[in-house]
């Protein structure tokens, strides 16, 4: 697998969500609507013109007053048990009038997984704020932060399933911490689908795209030619060139959704220990199939086991969505909750199984 490198100006931040294969671009957790709720019409209107080309500059134009600078301070003790002061950069972009701020959650992490001290807000016309931390999400690396402020202007979020592979899109951060506002780069949509994992971070539905993202850009958004946010950039691949990732806004719009609701993210539970099913572990071992989710152990009275499954179990679908990989065993969980009963299909031996699973 390519090594993806990071993208944060703080060394701290380098090593904590997205570790040796996740690229941190700037830089903890857990998330549905209250008055607050991040809506997708309460930007400015759209950019006319030409509907197939992207106006770069009066996409910026729209778009720099919702981006802002995210610096994240805290103190650690450094080997010798002396206190060290860390910083970081990141950005985010504005929601709603209330103040609402999306970020990724490593640009507001330090010291493992503690949430940075101090975090503080400049916006484009150069006003400063502390902000407040709503909610994080760590397995989606993905965060709200709050500010008092008057005056805001939220971004629109678009969809991001209506890309297409060669779309045009921007993407806007604070590369490098370089003074005189965000930096911008335009590319398009390489790949859509991508999944992102590594070290409790799973990212399914990932945009690829080849502009450019830097150290500082990370939780800042990648946006469409109507100026509508249809990713959040978050990683970049370092054995290759041209290769940046994003996370879907519509991937992140019910997190962002929860953490403002409620601060966190209640995802069902399974009980049970994973390993994803490969075309090269199917046939190693002449399973059924050669794709879903096998279960190398299930917790004694954990959800999985009270329905009956077992260790040597592939799961395959979950509420009607198949389950080709961890990333879509994520996302199904991260639909459906806590207390919620779905059905999970599965294979035992060459079988094809289900059982009504009661989700913890």
């Amino acid at each position: 697998m390519p090594r993806l490198v990071p993208v944060s100006l703080s060394v701290l931040l380098l090593s904590l969500v997205l570790a040796v294969v996740l690229a941190a671009c700037g830089g903890g957790s857990d998330g549905t609507p209250p008055a607050a709720t991040p809506s997708p019409t309460t930007a400015a209107d759209h950019v006319s013109g030409d509907d197939d080309a992207l106006n770069a500059p009066d996409v910026v134009k729209e778009l720099r007053p919702s981006v802002v600078h995210v610096l994240s301070e805290a103190a650690t003790l450094d080997v010798f048990g002396q206190v060290t002061p860390t910083q970081g950069v990141g950005t985010g972009f504005i929601i709603d009038e209330e103040g609402h701020i999306v970020t990724n959650n490593h640009v507001i992490t330090v010291d493992s997984d503690q949430p940075a001290e101090r975090i503080t807000i400049t916006l484009d016309d150069g006003r400063q704020f502390q902000a407040s931390i709503v909610g994080r999400d760590a397995p989606t690396d993905l965060a709200v932060l709050q500010i008092d402020a008057d005056g805001l202007t939220p971004a629109e979020l678009g969809s991001s399933s209506a890309l297409q592979v060669g779309d045009d899109v921007l993407a806007i951060g604070n590369a490098l911490d370089l003074a005189g506002g965000p930096t911008v780069t335009k590319g398009v949509v390489s790949a859509k689908g991508r999944l992102i994992q590594e070290d409790g971070t799973t990212i399914p539905d990932a945009i690829q795209t080849d502009a450019s993202i830097n150290p500082g850009n990370s939780g800042g958004p990648l946006v469409n030619k109507d100026g509508e946010v249809v990713g959040i950039t978050t990683a970049v691949i370092s054995q290759a060139e041209g290769i940046g990732l994003a996370i879907s806004i519509d991937s992140a719009r019910p997190i962002v959704e929860e953490l403002v609701d409620k601060g966190q993210v209640s995802r069902g539970l399974l009980g049970v220990t994973i390993v994803e099913i490969t075309p090269a572990l199917a046939d190693s071992f002449d399973l059924a199939v050669d794709q879903g989710i096998g279960l190398r152990d299930v917790q004694p009275g954990g959800p999985a086991r009270r329905a009956g499954l077992q260790s040597g179990d592939i799961i395959v679908e979950l509420a009607g969505q198949e389950i080709n990989n961890s990333g879509d065993l994520f996302q199904a969980l991260t639909d459906h909750r806590a207390g919620e009963t779905v059905t999970v299909g599965f294979y035992r031996d060459d079988k094809l199984m289900s059982a009504e699973v009661t989700l913890g």
